[in-house]
């Protein structure tokens, strides 16, 4: 396995809504991301929606787009959507307009959720 992205994620205070069968709860975020292939920022904030059912299943789902520069010095975007049914088994998918990470979009990719000292760091590795 290869980290390709670690991104430092500051969270906001979550938005939440609740019913008999299920609670929804949105957090907004912000962060960069500096590494090997890629280092940016989000642009915007990013949203992490958490769907929490009564029965006891949920579903996670993170979007967000940075904007940066790649390991070549080219300028570029990359927009992530990290789903999973648990925190320790979200998969990330990327779209990008870098030339030299474009691999990425078609790779085996799985993430980690580790907290910090401001928020979660999200690791992004290929298998």
């Amino acid at each position: 396995m290869e980290l390709l992205l670690a991104l430092n994620i500051k969270l906001f205070n979550p938005y939440e809504v609740d019913n008999t069968a299920l609670k929804i709860v949105m957090i907004p975020f912000t962060g960069f991301s500096q590494g090997k292939y890629f280092n940016g920022e989000i642009i915007g904030t990013g949203v992490d929606t958490q769907k929490i059912y009564n029965n006891g299943n949920s579903h996670y789902s993170a979007r967000y787009m940075l904007a940066g520069t790649d390991y070549t010095n080219t300028q570029c975007k990359i927009f992530i959507e990290n789903n999973g049914t648990s925190l320790d088994s979200c998969i990330p998918t990327i779209v990008t307009d870098s030339i030299a990470l474009s691999s990425w979009q078609n790779a085996a990719l799985f993430s980690t959720i580790e907290p910090s000292k401001d928020g979660i760091i999200v690791k992004i590795y290929k298998n």
